[in-house]
């Protein structure tokens, strides 16, 4: 069985047998200069968790610097990447261009918000590949309705932080049996989401097990 490494200017990866990278390694050190970082923890803006079911690939660390970039890491989170699209196209944000609007002035950096957005959509986060695709095809002559369209997308990526200090969003639910609540809670999750799916998925899997529960419960009270 053979070994594969990736190669970007000089930082390399090397996937295999223990064996298989230690032999690698060697090879490499005795031509080249090299220093062995271990495991890849960080990798051309991919954050690479090792856990004890996988490996967990995010770019929590690359999304804080776009905000950042784009001065909206302080903007308040939104829940969805894209606005409702209207059935008149007169009031579509996507509608062509009108004869009093302008294309957005060189200053306003809605190249670079689509370049970045797009290596995020690409990588981790395809919950936004369709808005930010959509935005890209008006890369060429883009208007204030489009850059309020990325801004909507940089205000989603935000808005699976509901504790802005440590970046960890709330689970709550609420269970009723003959119109009266019978369980409920609301607490805040204990590790920082990658992502909106990421945090929903969490308060599903709590809210599953007591839910599980409560008809053992009644199943055995009946």
């Amino acid at each position: 069985m053979g070994y594969c490494m990736s190669v970007y200017v000089d930082d390399q990866n090397i996937i295999g047998t223990p064996e298989q990278q230690q032999k690698v390694v060697k090879c490499l050190k005795r031509e080249f200069e090299m220093k062995d970082l271990g495991k890849t923890k960080y990798f051309l803006g991919l954050q690479i968790d090792h856990l004890n079911n996988g490996i967990l690939v995010h770019q929590t660390t690359y999304i804080e610097k776009v905000l950042k970039r784009f001065l909206m890491d302080k903007a308040h989170p939104l829940s969805t990447s894209m606005v409702v699209r209207q059935l008149e196209v007169d009031k579509d944000t996507f509608r062509p261009r009108g004869d009093d609007e302008d294309i957005l002035c060189p200053e306003v950096p809605y190249l670079s918000a689509i370049e970045a957005l797009m290596y995020l959509a690409s990588h981790t986060r395809l919950d936004i590949s369709f808005a930010v695709n959509l935005l890209a095809t008006y890369s060429s002559s883009p208007m204030r309705r489009h850059w309020n369209g990325v801004k909507q997308i940089l205000h989603y990526l935000q808005g699976y932080l509901s504790d802005p200090r440590k970046g960890r969003s709330q689970t709550g639910y609420l269970f009723t049996c003959g119109g009266t609540s019978v369980s409920w809670r609301s607490m805040k999750q204990t590790i920082a989401e990658t992502s909106s799916n990421h945090a929903e998925l969490l308060a599903i899997h709590e809210a599953s097990r007591e839910c599980v529960y409560l008809r053992t419960v009644i199943r055995h009270t009946r």
